[in-house]
């Protein structure tokens, strides 16, 4: 919805005395920008929903006060300059344009002679002037030419007036005028409220009589209640009251100052409303004898003005679109710098009940002082040194005088005075206040001026900025600062500690029967009793704003805290919560600087100027808005929203509901609720959103309800949609029973597949097991291939002959305990670490003696395998350890080292086998073809059992190979090789 301009209404001086009040009304334009089909608007009427349509010269508006819904030639009308607008009993909105073609709107769109056959009617170009409906519900039209035609709901005919007893013969009908509906009040009602006609005179009625003055005072209650009952005639700038009878005038322009013709009229309660070509005029209380009368919207040309069912006022105007005065502020007064302000930041404000003065202090040391007749007299104060704006307006206990308090100083000012006279002159004045013997205290950042006969005291060792203060005697006062709560009893002020939340920021003070009122800057209100917290006032506890600005006391047990966002009234006695004031109720803004009352009076500054009202009859609208269903969009159509919807189910298609609410007065607050389930006591779902989708509605029957509230208001009552989503062909029961068979037939060609799938799977398992076989054979094979054997029993056969017969049965006996822990390890997957390490070792130890002892060997193992069970396949090492000795260490000139490390990696076994030998590329360049044929044999078979091992369990093994001495080690020799084995890990 685009921005909506608000502006303030002036009561003019005119250049008479009748014309006074210089309050003004805050009134909300819209224009084209905001969704008005047309800047001219040449009248509007309210239809039985609530809705207000405009008539403009590019078509019709309809608008539930927060959109426009424009209505154009391709939407039904006959014309698109639509000159004015009647709505009967049925809730037709009928649409006359300068053709003569009726059309009328019927929920939910235009009907016209060529979609409706019952409006088929020859105008031969004569435009429709008047409409009127009779006891039957028939609606009656006179047009320019002087004919006569109605309508029923079935046809449109020519010449047929009246009931029984008052049909016209068809050569009086194409004569009639305005004047036989009038007369003829029994039977007609008109859909006018007013008439502009040349002249009042019935030729037809020659009993009529006609009075130029009124008979009797239009406070009379038989004559009010005949005025607000029978159309008005508008001739020229008077006004008549019509019967059969007689016709009265009850108003008369030229006796308010009106000289030019009336346009338009409304008589709203008590109020008459004139509009002219000029201005629009606003007789308050006309109807109980009130002789002010106020000019409005000056300069513009009033073509019409309606006064809706929740009592808002509609103007339309030629060329400046439509102004809308909301009922409720009726109930505010309001100035700013449009009517006697000189700006419209309002800093304070004081009413004298000793001499009906209205003090309103601003910003540049402006002090504005309207008398009882409300007469504005604008006085300036210095304002050389800064903005000077005045803050506060204290009386004086003797006299009429009273001081004022500015940023920059202190000033004392007697009415009738042409300047207020400066007693003070200090610099970043904060707060001033009169303690109970009438001794006057002002503190500025950092001082405190006790009295105008004592120099000020210097605070500055406080080390915070000081921003208000409390007196509770001559000699005891509470400071508020930047940094907490002080207090003094004669002597140097001191903080109060006593609970952290008073070393915060405090705005403003009020010490208010023996308990202190503190004002903070984000945190609330707090209230203190013998400097211990007793309540806390904040948003969680509905107060309106945590940031307060200034507290009001009004001496009868109420508390007015000015926040940026509102007002709060607390209940000073009982320390509760009464209300919360905001521009929602019809404040001027919600940045509140200050406040005082007068009787029942409450004057509210603020930064958008300054505003009154009665304090204890502030008008609140509590009737629910009326929902509305605007769309329904299923897939890619839009439909007409009826209470009911059927549709052939889509696949993939949103369904979604678009709808309104009629609230002219905060629309943007209007908030929705809406129940899917039926289910009126729960289930309702809160919105801001006015469209509700629905992205996978299957078929079957739903009931949609839908509600609104608005500001302070109840739920409305809901609307219902019933919804009928009816099933495609394959989703009935015959299509689905076919698609059950299919399904069943698919499951068990699927469990056909997956049965094969594991059968194959079984055989490639096999297939493996079987490989694995085969691999570890080849293993086995080349762990303990025949070179070691060989060359094992050539080492007995020299100890032996060495005469070494002990040393020599010792090695056979570990050579077979070897022999036999290899074949017993090669026929299981898994072997635990500790067996394999022993087995290592084992081997180790053989190899040593077998080549004298050329090499020391070690085992380093992480604390993390200490800490389990591990177990890994075994035969995976062993190849590794006799590559190290056999090609690295044992052509290696000098003793050897190996090192074997172990460490957890994850569900990995890292393995790492290091010796300082000759190196890998090395020991290849030397080593002859088939020992190096069956080396690239033994690893190969290492790699091939960790990718089957893969497959079976998902771990991921690894074999690298390194040359330190090419790798990057330095100038070290040798070769690292690193494994990760797949492994199972226990506690």
């Amino acid at each position: 919805m685009q921005a909506i301009r608000y502006i303030t209404l002036l009561l003019f001086f005119l250049a008479f005395s009748r014309i006074a009040d210089a309050q003004g009304l805050v009134i909300r334009n819209y224009n084209v920008k905001d969704g008005l089909a047309n800047a001219t608007v040449y009248g509007a009427v309210q239809d039985a929903e609530g809705f207000i349509w405009f008539a403009t010269p590019t078509g019709v508006s309809k608008f539930d006060g927060k959109r426009f819904r424009n209505y154009t030639k391709k939407d039904g009308l006959t014309d698109n300059d639509v000159i004015k607008l009647a709505a009967d009993s049925r809730g037709r909105v009928w649409f006359f344009t300068n053709n003569g073609k009726p059309s009328f709107y019927s929920k939910p769109s235009v009907h016209n002679e060529e979609n409706d056959s019952s409006l088929r009617f020859n105008s031969r170009s004569q435009y429709i002037q008047y409409a009127f409906e009779d006891k039957a519900r028939v609606t009656w039209f006179l047009n320019s030419g002087g004919s006569v035609f109605s309508y029923n709901g079935r046809q449109t005919s020519l010449g047929k007036l009246g009931t029984s007893g008052n049909k016209l013969a068809a050569s009086e009908t194409s004569q009639t005028d305005v004047f036989f509906f009038l007369r003829t009040e029994t039977v007609y009602r008109s859909l006018q409220r007013s008439l502009n006609l040349p002249s009042v005179k019935d030729s037809n009625n020659a009993y009529q009589k006609i009075f130029l003055t009124a008979l009797s005072p239009v406070q009379a209650p038989v004559f009010k209640e005949r005025i607000k009952k029978q159309p008005v005639i508008i001739t020229d700038n008077v006004l008549y009251s019509y019967s059969p009878k007689d016709i009265i005038p009850f108003f008369k322009g030229e006796d308010w100052g009106i000289t030019e013709e009336i346009s338009s009229i409304c008589i709203d309660r008590d109020n008459l409303w004139i509009g002219s070509q000029r201005a629009l005029y606003l007789i308050r209380d006309y109807f109980k004898g009130e002789k002010k009368i106020s000019k409005l919207l000056y300069n513009h040309y009033i073509t019409s003005i309606l006064n809706d069912r929740d009592g808002n006022i509609w103007i339309t105007t030629y060329g400046d679109g439509v102004y809308h005065i909301p009922f409720k502020h009726f109930y505010f007064g309001y100035f700013d710098n449009t009517n006697g302000l000189y700006s419209h930041s309002v800093y304070s404000v004081y009413k004298d009940r000793r001499n009906g003065l209205l003090y309103i202090g601003e910003n540049a040391g402006m002090l504005n002082t309207m008398d009882r007749e409300g007469a504005i007299h604008r006085l300036t104060l210095d304002s050389t040194l800064g903005r000077n704006s005045i803050f506060g307006i204290l009386p004086l206990p003797q006299g009429q005088e009273v001081v004022i308090g500015t940023d920059n100083g202190i000033y004392q000012y007697a009415p009738g005075y042409k300047k207020p006279r400066e007693i003070l002159n200090m610099k970043a004045v904060k707060d001033m206040e009169m303690t109970p013997s009438g001794k006057l205290r002002v503190v500025t950042r950092s001082k405190l001026l006790s009295g105008l006969e004592f120099k000020p005291t210097d605070l500055g060792g406080l080390e915070t900025l000081i921003t208000s203060i409390a007196c509770l005697s001559d000699t005891s006062y509470y400071l508020g600062t930047g940094s907490g709560l002080y207090f003094s009893n004669g002597g140097m002020p001191y903080p109060i500690q006593q609970d952290p939340r008073l070393s915060q920021s405090i705005k403003d003070l009020q010490w208010i029967d023996g308990y202190l009122w503190i004002g903070t800057s984000d945190q609330g209100i707090f209230v203190l009793k013998n400097n211990q917290i007793i309540r806390h006032f904040k948003v969680s506890d509905k107060l309106v704003s945590d940031i307060c600005q200034q507290l009001y006391y009004d001496g009868q047990g109420r508390l007015y805290v000015a926040t940026n966002r509102g007002v709060s009234v607390i209940d000073t006695k009982e320390r509760v919560l009464l209300r919360n004031i905001t521009s929602n109720d019809g404040l001027m803004s919600d940045d509140i600087r200050g406040l005082c009352h007068s009787g029942d009076t409450l004057y509210v500054a603020t930064s958008n100027g300054l505003c009154y009202f009665s304090r204890d009859h502030i008008p609140v609208d509590t009737i629910p808005p009326t929902v509305y269903l605007n769309v329904i969009r299923y897939g890619d159509s839009s439909f007409p929203a009826y209470p009911y919807f059927t549709h052939l189910y889509e696949r993939g298609s949103t369904f979604e509901v678009e709808f309104g609410a009629i609230a002219y007065d905060l629309p943007e607050l209007v908030e929705y609720q809406y129940n899917f389930s039926n289910d009126t006591s729960g289930g309702w779902v809160t919105t801001m959103s006015n469209i509700i989708p629905y992205p996978k509605l299957q078929p079957g029957e739903y009931k949609l309800l839908i509600r609104a509230r608005k500001y302070k208001s109840n739920w409305s009552e809901p609307v219902s949609l019933n919804i009928s989503i009816l099933p495609q062909w394959y989703q009935e029961w015959w299509a689905r029973g076919i698609l059950v068979l299919l399904g069943l037939l698919a499951i068990i060609l699927i469990l056909r597949y997956i049965i094969g799938r594991i059968k194959g799977g079984e055989k490639r398992k096999t297939e493996y097991n079987r490989r694995i076989a085969e691999l570890e054979a080849k293993a086995l094979t080349n762990q303990m291939n025949p070179h070691f054997i060989f060359n094992s029993l050539n080492s007995v056969q020299h100890l032996i002959l060495e005469k070494e017969e002990k040393q020599a049965l010792n090695f056979l006996a570990d050579f077979a305990t070897l022999m036999r822990q290899m074949l017993n390890n090669s026929r299981k997957s898994y072997i635990s670490l500790e067996d394999e390490i022993a087995f290592l070792a084992r081997y180790l130890e053989l190899e040593k003696i077998r080549f004298a002892n050329s090499f020391v060997y070690k085992f380093e193992m992480s604390d993390e395998l200490r800490e389990y069970t591990v177990y890994i396949p075994p035969m995976l090492i062993q190849p590794i350890l006799e590559n190290a000795i056999k090609h690295g260490l044992a052509p290696k000139n000098g003793s050897g080292h190996l090192l074997v490390k172990l460490e957890m990696h994850g569900d990995l076994l890292y393995c790492a086998v290091d010796d300082d030998g000759i190196g890998w590329e090395h020991a290849n360049n030397i080593k002859s073809g088939k020992l190096a044929k069956h080396e690239s044999t033994a690893l190969s078979v290492i790699r091939e059992r960790l990718q089957i091992i893969k497959s079976f369990n998902g771990s991921v093994g690894k074999l690298e190979i390194i040359d330190k001495f090419k790798s990057g080690f330095g100038n070290k020799e040798g070769t690292l090789v690193e494994i990760l084995i797949p492994i199972v890990k226990m506690l």
